[in-house]
């Protein structure tokens, strides 16, 4: 039997009284509930990293809840995270097929997380119940077509209400964005000007393992970028166009990196969060460009990845390959404590000011540790409670981590420094 209702209960032993922490029921109604933040998806790999970082780091009087499909997972982890002495959460059934259900969630908190992967299939509900409300949202998608698809579908709505849908708050793509307006904001504090044209490259290097839910993720969205390019096109018809600044994407091409090796553009969603930030903040500039690279140091690792992009590209088109390519890894799975100890990723951004020999030059840089799981839950963790209790921007609609809570995270997380 669960006692009390906010995860505790007296215990006495001869004249010693305790207050033991424990997992709360369920109260009677999700009405009778108000959550500074609700994540769902918590049972899963991602989610119970998440789960246990806001556990650890939450006021002790912060209310916040676990949401899901299965309520005897849920209730394992809410014991785990009792069981190690944090913050408790309330337990709530909430499957992400239901969409009355995940309404409910919405509306009984003022910041949403998901985790639920891929969001292109399963992510639909969340973010509609988060525009509605008019809530905070984050979830931690690297798939361009779910974010357009956000965009076309639920962004008016998001500005009506004045919620905030904030897509990629994990390693896609908080390292880039935020370690990029950290980079504007050292070139402003060493006398950059606005009228200044400004140009930043970043280079990726990491040594990390997927867990099963992101390995899918990437399958799907290879499979499907007929409906992504559409989508995007359909986006780029209907945003307003913007006058009086540029802000695009630099070199598409394969070159030497700064820092010895080989420098492979990646075409992924960060470089497009970064310019979306860059044409919403007028501190970028009036002509900012960014280019976004895999830096990696040996030639043959290029031609390898060429060749196994490649492969892993036309096998994902045809159906029997594509479900072949799924079975390799189960969605849940992921690295061992042990593989994510020695996991680590690192970011360097090379940026000039201005042209010729006058320009001005510095590199920031964005490091830490395992940048799937462990990072990646300590950055959905932290835009959480930024959305919850930090004094971030009044916007609204779907924004970047940059435009939504940028200086916040630049205080809460510990990546970012010049070199």
């Amino acid at each position: 039997m669960w006692h009390g209702s906010r995860g505790s209960r007296v215990e006495i032993h001869g004249d010693v009284e305790t207050r033991v922490r424990t997992a709360p029921g369920p109260p009677s109604t999700l009405a009778q509930m108000s959550h500074d933040i609700a994540l769902l998806g918590a049972t899963g790999f991602a989610g119970r990293l998440t789960a246990e970082h806001l556990a650890a780091h939450l006021p002790d009087d912060a209310s916040w809840a676990i949401a899901g499909r299965s309520r005897a997972k849920l209730e394992a982890v809410a014991q785990a995270v009792a069981d190690a002495g944090g913050n408790v959460p309330q337990v709530v059934e909430a499957d992400v097929s239901d969409a009355t259900a995940v309404r409910d969630l919405a509306e009984s908190t003022r910041v949403l997380g998901t985790t639920v992967g891929p969001y292109v299939e399963y992510g639909e509900a969340a973010v509609a119940a988060a525009a509605a409300a008019g809530i905070a949202y984050c979830d931690l998608t690297g798939e361009p077509e779910f974010v357009d698809r956000t965009w076309l579908r639920h962004h008016a709505e998001a500005e009506r209400t004045g919620a905030r849908l904030v897509h990629a708050c994990g390693f896609d793509s908080i390292p880039y964005d935020i370690g990029v307006l950290n980079t504007i904001k050292a070139l402003r504090e060493a006398g950059t000007d606005e009228g200044t044209p400004i140009r930043v490259r970043g280079y990726v290097r990491a040594s990390a393992q997927f867990s099963g839910g992101t390995y899918h993720s990437a399958v799907r969205a290879f499979s499907r970028l007929r409906e992504s390019r559409q989508l995007a096109k359909q986006r780029r018809a209907a945003e307003p166009r913007q006058q009086g600044r540029r802000v695009r994407g630099l070199s598409g091409r394969p070159e030497r990196a700064p820092d010895g090796g080989y420098a492979l553009p990646l075409p992924t969603l960060d470089p497009q969060i970064v310019l979306r930030s860059a044409r919403a903040l007028g501190e970028y500039g009036d002509d900012f460009g960014y280019g976004h690279f895999a830096h990696v140091k040996r030639l043959t690792t290029v031609v390898g990845a060429g060749v196994g992009g490649a492969v892993v590209l036309g096998a994902a088109q045809v159906p029997p390959l594509r479900d072949a390519l799924l079975r390799v890894k189960t969605p849940g799975e992921g690295p061992s404590e042990q593989t994510r100890a020695k996991s680590w990723f690192r970011v360097r951004f090379h940026a000039s000011a201005g042209e010729g020999s006058g320009a001005r030059t510095l590199v920031t840089e964005a490091r830490g540790g395992d940048p799937g799981y462990t990072e990646t839950a300590v950055m959905l963790g932290e835009s959480l409670m930024a959305l919850a209790y930090d004094d971030v921007p009044k916007v609204a609609g779907q924004v970047t981590t940059a435009v939504a809570m940028g200086e916040a995270l630049l205080e809460r997380l510990p990546y970012f420094r010049t070199l």
